[in-house]
C-alpha cells in the first residue's frame, strides 16, 4: 500500500479507535479517575504540519468534562491554541517490566488515557480563577488559601493564560500481568 493509501486508512479511523481492543478500557469512571490522579500530562498540538508536545501540570474537572491548564499569556503554546484549537492530551504510567525469552517479547504493564478535544483560552475571570483554584487543590491540597498562601485574585490574572480542553473523545488502555509473572521487575535507573 502506498503512503497516500496508508494515510487515507488512518484518516478514516476514529481518533479514539484502539488497535489492541483487548487492552481497551471502556469504563468511563476509570478514565475519569485516571485523569484525576495523574500527576502531569503531555499536550500535543500542530501548526502548519509541525507537531509540538509539551509536558503540563493540569487538572480534570469531571463535572465539566474538561481539563484546565495554565501558561504564560504569550508564547508558542497560547499562540498555537489560538491558531489551531484541536489538541491531544495524554497521561500514562508504567508498571512492572515483563521479560521474555526473546527481546521482541519483552513488554511492560501500563495504563494510559488519550484525550482529544478543543482548547479554549479563557477570557472570563471567574472561570480562570476556577481553573487556577482547581490546580491549587490538586497540587497543594495540604495548603489553605489565604492561610498558607495568598489566594489568586482576579486583579492578579494579568500575564497568566488559563485554558480549558473541552473533551470531544477519549480512550483508555491498560495492560496488567498476573501477580506472579516470571521475572517481572520494576524499572530502576
Amino acid at each position: 500500500m502506498s503512503k497516500e493509501g496508508e494515510m487515507d486508512v488512518i484518516k478514516s479511523q476514529p481518533f479514539t479507535q484502539l488497535r489492541r481492543q483487548d487492552r481497551a478500557v471502556q469504563d468511563e469512571t476509570w478514565i475519569e479517575d485516571f485523569l484525576v490522579k495523574a500527576p502531569y500530562g503531555i499536550l500535543a498540538m500542530a501548526i502548519d504540519n509541525q507537531p509540538y508536545a509539551k509536558p503540563n501540570l493540569f487538572t480534570f474537572d469531571p463535572l465539566r468534562r474538561a481539563i484546565y491548564l495554565h501558561t504564560a499569556d504569550e508564547g508558542r503554546t497560547i499562540e498555537n491554541i489560538r491558531i489551531n484549537p484541536m489538541v491531544c492530551f495524554t497521561v500514562a504510567e508504567i508498571g512492572r517490566l515483563l521479560p521474555a525469552e526473546r527481546a521482541r517479547g519483552f513488554s511492560v504493564e501500563y495504563a494510559s488515557v488519550v484525550v482529544f478535544g478543543l482548547a479554549r483560552v479563557l477570557e472570563d475571570s471567574d472561570e480562570r480563577l476556577h481553573g487556577l483554584n482547581l490546580l491549587m487543590r490538586k497540587y497543594a491540597p495540604h495548603l489553605q488559601p489565604d492561610t498558607d498562601y495568598r489566594a489568586v485574585k482576579a486583579s492578579e490574572l494579568e500575564g497568566t493564560a488559563v485554558y480549558r480542553i473541552d473533551v470531544t473523545g477519549w480512550s483508555g488502555k491498560r495492560k496488567q500481568a498476573e501477580t506472579n509473572f516470571p521475572g517481572a521487575y520494576n524499572f530502576k535507573k
